[in-house]
């Protein structure tokens, strides 16, 4: 599928995790492979209290990097993988 296709179907989508003050755990890494794996694009919430003095840009490159997933969009505090 092309970017805008994911990026239209993503549109759809509510957020599947939200992710909160105890920021990427390993945990939380394991559950969005797995709903990765199960769904291929999910939406997912960064919640305020996450962000602990690091910036969204930084848990964004972390989250992708740890993940191994592509970035399909970023709005706020939205992300579509």
């Amino acid at each position: 599928m092309e970017l805008k296709e994911l990026k239209q179907k993503s549109k759809a989508l509510e957020p599947c995790l939200r992710i909160g003050k105890s920021g990427l755990t390993e945990s939380v890494i394991n559950e969005v492979k797995a709903q990765l794996k199960r769904r291929k694009l999910i939406k997912l919430k960064l919640l305020k209290s996450c962000l602990d003095g690091s910036t969204k840009d930084i848990l964004k490159k972390r989250l992708v990097e740890e993940t191994g997933a592509k970035l399909i969009s970023s709005i706020g505090f939205i992300i579509v993988l």
